[in-house]
C-alpha cells in the first residue's frame, strides 16, 4: 500500500477486529480518503482519527 509516496507493508490478514495502526502523514484529509477506498476494497468496517502519536502527526485506523 502507498499512502504520500511512501510503501507501506501490511499484513492484512492480521488486522483483526479490535486492532489498529498507525500510519504518519502530512495531508491527513487525503490520507483518510485513500484510506477509506482501500478498507472499502479490503471489505473491512474501520473507524479512524487524526492524532498526534509521539510528535509525529497520523492517522489511526481501527477496525470494527
Amino acid at each position: 500500500m502507498e499512502l504520500e509516496g511512501v510503501e507501506y507493508r501490511v499484513n492484512w490478514d492480521a488486522f483483526d477486529p479490535g486492532t489498529s495502526i498507525f500510519l504518519p502523514c502530512l495531508n491527513c484529509a487525503e490520507a483518510r480518503k485513500q484510506m477509506a477506498k482501500t478498507m472499502r476494497k479490503l471489505g473491512f468496517r474501520t473507524i479512524d482519527k487524526i492524532s498526534i502519536e509521539d510528535g509525529v502527526r497520523g492517522l489511526r485506523i481501527w477496525r470494527t
